[in-house]
C-alpha cells in the first residue's frame, strides 16, 4: 500500500478516530492528534477504532525483510496484537529522509520506532485508567488490550483511541526493559511474505496506470558515441509502435506493450560510430591500478612501532586485483512517469526517493514538491538503485511523449549501462624481526571515487574522508606494532558507485588472504594465527571505527568450534579456509568455508559455517536470511561473472556471460548468532559480503596449494595445482 503523509492524514481526520504518533527519526512530535493536528512527520504510527495498528515505514523493502522487523519493534513498546499489524510506505516530503542503504535500517529506526510504540501504549493505558477511574499504576497493555489487574476488567486499543488521541504525548515514555521483550528475539516469519509468495505483491514492474505506454531506450553504448544509421521506417511499422523519439540520452520507442517497445528497437537496428583509440579499456585500467598500488598515496591510518620493538628483517608482500562489478539485481532498472503540466508523478523501485524526486525537478524545472514519488517492492537493490538515472529518463520520456510511460531496461541495459563496483588493486606487505615474528603491516589501496554523485572538494583534504573509500583497509583488526594503511585515487570515467558492502570487499579479500599469507610464512594455522593477533587490547580506535577484538575473537572462536576446524579431516582435492571482518565496528562476522575442486579444476563450495554478532537481534529468521544471501553473493563474485571493458563498453549483457550463483550452487550453509552484550541492533544487509570471499580463496589455496589474488577464480587460474 502506498499513501502519502497528507493523504493519510486526511484519511484519519475525515474516518473514523484514529490515535496517530508521530516522529522526525530523532523525537517525538508533541500533540500527534488526528484532529487538530497537521505536522508533518517522516514516520508514524496509527491506531484505529478497530484495533488495527498501521506502521508507515520510510525504508524501501527490497528483499531483505526489513518491513518485519521494522513492525516487530513497534509491536514489542506497543504491546499490539501482531496479527493486526499493517504496513504503509511513506513518501517524500520536505525534510524526509527516505533512503535506504548502509545497512542502517534498523538502527536508525530502532529509538524512534521503540519511543512511538511506547508513547501510544501510555496513553492507551491513562485513557483505560481514567474510564474505568482506577490508579494508573494498576493498569497494563498486551496483546492489543489494556488490562485491570485487581478486577481483570479490559479493554481492546481501538475501543480507546478516541479517549486517547486527546491526550498530550509523552516526551520520554518509559521503555520495556530487554528481558520483557515478547516480540523482539523471536523467530519471526516475513509479515508480508504470503502476498510475495502469492505473487499479490507489487513491485515498479507490475504498475499500471489508465493511458500508460511503454518505452525501451537505446543508449549509446560509449560516452560521446553518435548514430551512423537506423532503420527508422521499419523500426514505425512494427505493430504497437507508436512514435520514436530521439533525446539526449538516447532513442526511445514508444508503444502500446512492452514486447512491441523492444521489438521496435530491435528493428530500428542502431548501429553507432567507432569509439576513439583512447575509449577506456579495463585491461589499461589494471596497469594503472597496479602502478598506483606502489605509490604513496594519501595516508589514511599510521601507527609507529612502539619503542624496544625488533627491527625488520624480511618482508613478504602480494598484489590483490579486485575486478569491475555490475549489480544484476533480478528485477530490472524500470519505472513509471506521468509528466503533466508542472507537475510529474512516479511510480518507482527506488533506495533514493529523495535523490530521485530531487533530480526529475531538476530535469523538468520545477520544484521538488510537485514531484510525487510512490515507492515500490525492489526486486534486487544492492546499492544499484541508489542511483535514479532510469527515474530522469522516465520523466524526459513521458515529457516528449505527452503521456504516461513506464521504462523497462532490458538485462543487456542493465549489465551495460547501469554503475559498476569498481576495480581496484591492493598492494599489501608484512615484515618479520629475527625471531619471524611479524612487526609491520601496510596495505595500500588503488580506486576509484565515485562519480554518480558529485563531491565536494573540501571533503578531499580530510583524513577520515579517504577511510570512507577504504573500509577494510585502514580498519585493520589485527595487533601488529607498525600499521601503514593508504588510498590512493586512481581516475575511472566508467560510472561507478555503491555496490552491496561498497568498498569493504575487495580491501577486506586482500586483507584476509595476505594474512594466511602471513601465517604460512610463519608455519601457522591461519585460524589460531588470527585468535593470536587479536590479543592485545581488547577494544582499538582504528581511524574513525572503534574495533571491539573480544567480539571478532568470539565469532572466529564459534566457526572454529562448530566446524570442528581442529578435528574434522579434509579429503583429496578439497580444502577449508576461513576469514573474518568487524564491519565500521558494529557487526562481526566470521565464516570457515569447505571447497571441492573437481578433475576440471572447478571450484565448488560445499560447507559455509558463519558466526555473526549484530548486537541486539530483532528476529533471527532475518538475520540467518541475510547471511545466506550475503554467502550467495560472495560465491557469485568469487567464482562467477566479472565486467570488462573495451571500446569504452562493458562487454557482458546476460547471466549467460555475467555469470551467478544458481540453486546447483548453493552450499549447506551454518549461521550460528553468536550472543552480544550490545544493547542496540546493528545492519546486517552488507556486513555478510566481505569476508566470505577471501574464507573462498583461503580454501582453495589450502587444497591447491595456489593462491588467489585476482578474482573471479577460473578453472585455468588453477591449471599446475597439487594433487
Amino acid at each position: 500500500m502506498i499513501t502519502s503523509r497528507r493523504n493519510f492524514l486526511k484519511t484519519a481526520a475525515f474516518g473514523s478516530a484514529s490515535l496517530i504518533i508521530g516522529f522526525d527519526g530523532l523525537r517525538l512530535l508533541k500533540g500527534a492528534n488526528a484532529k487538530t493536528n497537521l505536522f508533518e512527520p517522516s514516520n508514524w504510527i496509527r491506531v484505529d477504532a478497530d484495533g488495527a495498528v498501521s506502521l508507515t515505514i520510510g525504508k524501501c523493502e527490497k528483499g531483505q525483510g526489513v518491513r518485519t522487523s521494522l513492525a516487530m519493534i513497534l509491536a514489542e513498546e506497543l504491546e499490539a496484537d501482531w496479527t493486526k499489524i499493517r504496513l504503509v510506505q511513506a513518501k517524500p516530503s520536505p525534510g524526509s529522509d527516505l533512503g535506504t542503504g548502509g545497512s542502517d535500517s534498523i538502527a536508525s529506526s530502532w529509538k524512534p520506532l521503540r519511543q512511538a510504540g511506547a508513547a501510544a501504549r501510555e496513553m492507551l493505558i491513562t485513557a483505560a485508567a481514567a474510564r474505568w477511574k482506577v490508579d494508573r499504576a494498576s493498569c497494563s497493555a498486551a496483546r492489543g488490550e489494556i488490562v485491570h489487574l485487581p478486577s481483570n476488567r479490559r479493554l481492546e486499543y481501538g475501543s480507546l483511541v478516541g479517549d486517547a488521541a486527546k491526550l498530550q504525548v509523552p516526551e520520554n515514555p518509559p521503555l520495556k526493559n530487554a528481558s520483557d521483550f515478547k516480540i523482539i528475539g523471536q523467530r519471526t516469519a516475513r509479515i508480508d511474505g504470503p502476498d510475495i509468495v502469492c505473487g499479490k505483491a507489487r513491485y515498479g514492474i507490475d504498475v499500471k496506470i489508465p493511458g500508460m505506454l511503454y518505452a525501451s531506450l537505446e543508449r549509446p553504448p560509449f560516452a560521446g558515441a553518435k548514430v551512423k544509421r537506423m532503420q527508422e521506417d521499419k523500426a514505425r511499422a512494427v505493430h504497437g509502435v507508436r512514435s520514436i523519439i530521439k533525446l539526449p540520452r538516447g532513442i526511445a520507442i514508444i508503444a502500446d506493450n512492452t514486447w512491441a517497445a523492444i521489438k521496435g528497437r530491435t528493428t530500428l537496428a542502431v548501429e553507432w560510430d567507432d569509439p576513439p583509440k583512447d575509449a577506456f579499456d579495463s585491461d589499461a585500467h589494471w596497469k594503472r591500478l597496479e602502478a598506483a598500488s606502489h605509490e604513496t598515496g594519501f595516508i589514511t591510518r599510521e601507527e609507529k612501532a612502539p619503542p624496544g620493538t625488533a627491527e625488520v628483517t624480511k618482508t613478504i608482500e602480494a598484489t590483490y586485483q579486485y575486478p569491475f562489478y555490475a549489480h544484476a539485481p533480478v528485477e530490472t532498472m524500470n519505472c513509471v512517469a506521468d509528466v503533466r503540466g508542472n507537475r510529474c508523478t512516479i511510480w518507482a523501485p527506488t533506495q533514493a526517493p529523495e535523490r530521485l524526486q530531487k533530480e526529475v525537478a531538476k530535469l523538468l524545472g520545477i520544484g521538488p514538491t510537485n514531484v510525487d514519488v510512490n515507492i515500490t517492492l525492489i526486486g534486487g537493490g544492492f546499492g544499484r538503485r541508489l542511483g535514479v538515472d532510469y527515474a530522469v529518463e522516465a520523466a524526459d520520456i513521458s515529457r516528449a511523449a505527452k503521456g504516461p510511460v513506464q521504462l523497462l531496461w532490458s538485462r543487456a541495459d542493465d549489465m551495460k549501462h547501469g554503475h559498476f563496483q569498481a576495480a581496484s588493486v591492493h598492494y599489501l606487505s608484512a615484515g618479520f624481526d629475527a625471531r619471524g615474528m611479524p612487526v609491520s603491516w601496510k596495505h595500500t589501496k588503488a580506486g576509484s571515487f565515485h562519480n554518480i554523485s558529485p563531491l565536494d572538494p573540501k571533503e578531499m583534504r580530510d583524513t577520515a574522508w579517504y577511510q570512507d573509500w577504504s573500509w577494510g583497509c585502514y580498519d585493520v583488526p589485527y595487533n601488529f606494532p607498525a600499521i601503514q594503511t593508504a588510498y590512493v585515487p586512481v581516475d575511472l570515467p566508467v560510472k561507478h558507485g555503491p555496490w552491496r558492502s561498497v568498498f569493504a570487499p575487495s580491501s577486506v579479500f586482500a586483507r584476509e588472504c595476505f594474512i594466511d599469507e602471513v601465517a604460512q610464512a610463519r608455519a601457522a594455522d591461519p585460524l589460531e594465527f588470527r585468535l593470536e593477533l587479536l590479543k592485545g587490547a581488547d577494544v582499538i580506535k582504528a581511524g574513525s571505527t572503534t574495533v571491539d577484538r573480544r567480539r571478532l575473537r568470539r565469532v572466529l572462536e564459534t566457526v572454529r568450534d562448530k566446524s570442528a576446524w581442529d578435528h574434522r579431516p579434509v579429503s583429496e582435492n578439497r580444502g577449508r579456509g576461513v576469514a573474518c571482518n568487524a564491519y565500521f565496528g558494529r557487526t562481526y562476522i566470521a565464516y570457515v568455508v569447505e571447497v571441492m575442486i573437481d578433475d576440471d579444476n572447478n571450484v565448488r563450495v560445499e560447507r559455509v559455517v558463519a558466526a555473526v554478532d549484530c548486537g541486539r537481534v530483532i528476529n533471527p529468521v532475518g538475520v540467518e536470511q541475510q547471511m545466506e544471501s550475503g554467502i550467495i553473493w560472495g560465491i557469485s563474485s568469487a567464482l562467477k561473472g566479472e565486467i570488462t571493458f573495451r571500446g569504452g563498453a562493458a562487454q557482458q549483457g546476460t547471466f549467460a556471460d555475467f555469470a551467478v550463483a544458481r540453486m546447483h550452487d548453493t552450499p549447506a550453509v551454518e549461521v550460528h548468532i553468536v550472543g552480544s552484550d550490545a544493547p542496540l541492533p546493528f545492519g546486517m544487509g552488507e556486513p555478510p559480503v566481505p569476508p566470505i570471499v577471501p574464507a573462498i580463496a583461503n580454501a582453495v589455496f589450502a587444497a591447491t596449494g595456489m593462491r588467489i589474488r585476482r578474482l573471479p577464480i577460473r578453472p585455468e587460474h588453477l591449471k599446475g595445482r597439487a594433487a
